[in-house]
């Protein structure tokens, strides 16, 4: 594989991944950011302005209210008067029909009769008979005319003037001239004969009422590119109202092209790809050993998109205020799993994306930045939960601390002050003191694992802890000083003091299972190995490494300290076992798989310092005479065998480490062992 070797080391693979990291996460931060560049202000009237001065950046109308509007419409429409198309030949057709009608039926009444109907029945035809049901119906409360089409010829009529089929229908029945015959009439179902010769003509009637709707002016006035609209600090009329909104409205008009569309997605995946990459490439210069374990990454990124894409929800969704996120949470997780520089870089990160989409974007830095900072500071050492819950305090407090300072800065007056801004800050901290049970969370889904976890497990009243210090009394003494001296190499060459600790405390819980097996448990006599073949004595000596993992498995212990019980002996030897069957079988062919422990070697800087400490602390119960020169011979002559062996090739443990591990350890035996003093006996 062709290698990118500037000064990282990087494959091609390697970058590759990388590349495809940044791209995703851009690509669902950019999915979810605010389409639309218009400002998201909060505005009242007779209010103090509390943003900045607002300045027109190009030309645009001043729009009238949507109220105003509307009753200007309705005046309107007041002369609005629909076409209605007027046909002779309904009438012929009609008359005709009722002529004939009226003959079969009742042919004695006679031609005298039929002439009494018809002629009121004609009058009605040619005044006109409108149908309701067609698309725009006569409103008689608003409208006064309507213009009749007959022969090309166009006549306005009153409403009023005109029937519906009904109507006529009742016109009819009380003609005078008919009332004798109001029995007959009412039987003859006259109204089928009734029907309308005034069709309304929707095409010159929707011309008609569009061409009255656009005689009405949208807008009261102009303002021009680079005239103030409103300064900061000034009260919010109804005049500056409605030029605000105006002013809204051109931007929201203006962001409906699809240039202007295109421009900003590009803008935005711009932006969010330089940040994200400025963060990537921090990693891989300075923290490259995070790409080594995917849960660092995930996590990482996992924090960052989650805090981005809320916080662009909220602000697209306009729900309630940004600063109710808890933005320093992303910093405590991070400085909690991994370091206080990473925990600052992803966290200024986070709040340069969000402050894109702010209108605020520098008070919105400057308060986050301060919170997330006070986060990281108070968060040094990690080992109760009552620190999360002064970090929350302490957070909350320098965020409105800071708010005020800024807030001072451009008013200058207490007066003004929005209480609402702080009570969301407040709201956030308190979501932040939720954040020991998210903690808790992130350690199960993500497979870390807290310095308060560590403590909890190092509680000797653990159910693994007691049962070791009752039925293996030798080896839980050997855990603590195991422990003891591996936290003192850990401090000094940069180690997880607290994860070493207490993985030493668990390292050989397997010989719960056997305890009697084991030098540090016999109190004299005959050891049981004695009964044993050195490859059987061997084989329960390497079987408590597998019971130890089993014992983990079965009590949920973490996979970091199941990679310290398994480790801790790396791939070695029993070495004892194996040199007494060399030495009495020298010519006999042996299976070094049999002698060997299971492994792997370790592979983190805390597996080397419990392999090393374990392995010291328990050598050292056999010297004859604890002097300097003892401990120091048997320290260098256990640590250099390790490393001609091999064992800390896939270790990040650099050769400098090594020695400061054996200078901690020289001294810390020194001290456990020193001589001391005989008293005296008293002379009789």
């Amino acid at each position: 594989m062709s290698k990118f070797d500037i000064k990282t080391d990087l494959t091609w693979r390697d970058i590759a991944l990388r590349v495809a990291l940044v791209l995703c996460t851009v690509a669902v931060i950019v999915w979810f950011m605010p389409r639309d560049n218009k400002p998201n202000f909060k505005m009242e009237v007779d209010k103090v302005w509390l943003y900045s001065d607002l300045t027109a950046t190009f030309d645009f109308p001043v729009y009238k209210s949507d109220s105003v509007v509307k009753h200007e419409r309705e005046q309107v429409m007041r002369d609005f008067e629909p076409y209605y198309i007027y046909s002779a030949s309904v009438a012929e057709q009609q008359r005709t029909a009722l002529s004939h009608f009226i003959w079969q039926k009742h042919p004695e009444l006679g031609s005298d009769f039929l002439r009494l109907v018809l002629t009121p029945f004609d009058m009605l035809y040619e005044k006109g008979i409108v149908d309701t049901k067609k698309p725009l119906e006569l409103e008689t409360d608003t409208m006064k005319n309507l213009r009749r089409i007959d022969d090309r010829e166009v006549s306005v009529i009153n409403i009023s003037q005109v029937y519906t089929p009904r109507e006529a229908y009742e016109e009819l029945l009380n003609t005078p001239s008919l009332q004798i015959y109001h029995t007959l009439l009412a039987q003859l179902d006259l109204n089928e004969f009734l029907l309308p010769n005034l069709t309304y003509d929707e095409d010159r009637s929707e011309a008609a009422r569009l061409e009255l709707l656009n005689s009405i002016p949208l807008a009261s006035g102009v303002v021009q590119s680079g005239q103030k609209i409103v300064n900061q600090g000034e009260v919010v009329t109804p005049e500056i109202l409605q030029v605000i909104e105006s002013y809204q409205k051109e931007l929201e008009r203006r962001d409906q092209s699809n240039s202007t569309f295109a421009s900003m997605i590009i803008g935005e995946a711009l932006f969010v790809l330089i940040i994200i990459s400025m963060f990537t490439i921090y990693l891989t210069l300075y923290r490259k050993d995070f790409f080594e374990h995917t849960r660092h990454i995930a996590m990482m990124y996992t924090l960052v998109i989650l805090a981005t894409v809320l916080a662009s929800l909220m602000v697209d969704h306009s729900l309630l205020h940004v600063y109710i996120l808890p933005f320093a949470i992303v910093p405590i997780f991070i400085r909690v799993f991994m370091d206080s520089r990473t925990a600052v870089m992803a966290h200024a990160a986070v709040v340069l994306i969000c402050a894109s989409i702010l209108q605020r974007p520098l008070e919105f830095i400057a308060v986050q930045l301060a919170a997330g900072l006070t986060a990281v500071f108070s968060l040094r050492e990690l080992s109760s939960r009552s620190q999360l819950f002064w970090t929350a305090i302490v957070t909350t407090m320098m965020a409105m601390l800071t708010n005020l300072s800024i807030f001072l800065i451009r008013h200058n007056d207490f007066s003004s002050i929005d209480g609402g801004e702080y009570v969301f800050l407040a709201i956030s901290g308190i979501v932040l003191f939720c954040s020991y049970p998210m903690l808790y969370l992130i350690e199960k889904f993500f497979g870390f694992i807290s310095d308060i976890t560590l403590i909890e497990l190092s509680d000797m009243n653990k159910v693994l802890l007691r049962r070791m210090s009752e039925v293996a009394p030798g080896t839980f003494q050997h855990s603590i000083q195991v422990g003891n001296l591996a936290a003192e190499i850990a401090r000094k060459i940069g180690g997880n003091p607290q994860l070493v600790r207490t993985g030493a405390l668990y390292h050989d819980i397997g010989k719960m299972q056997n305890p009697i097996y084991f030098t540090e448990n016999q109190s004299g006599g005959i050891s049981p190995h004695s009964q044993l073949t050195y490859i059987e004595s061997a084989q329960m000596i390497i079987s408590h490494v597998t019971e130890g993992l089993k014992l983990a498995d079965e009590n949920n212990l973490p996979v970091q300290i199941r990679d310290l019980i398994a480790t801790h002996h790396g791939q070695g030897k029993a070495k004892y076992f194996y040199i007494k069957y060399k030495n009495e079988f020298p010519d006999q062919p042996v299976d070094d798989l049999l002698f060997t422990y299971p492994g792997p070697n370790p592979f983190t800087k805390e597996q080397a310092i419990l392999m090393m400490a374990d392995a010291v602390e328990a050598a050292s119960r056999s010297l004859p005479d604890y002097t300097e020169q003892t401990i120091r011979q048997l320290v260098n002559k256990l640590i250099d065998g390790m490393v001609d062996d091999g064992f800390f090739h896939e270790c990040p443990i650099t050769f400098r480490d090594i020695q400061y591990a054996k200078t901690v350890l020289i001294e810390k035996l020194k001290t456990i062992y020193h001589t001391r003093i005989s008293y005296p006996e008293m002379k009789k």
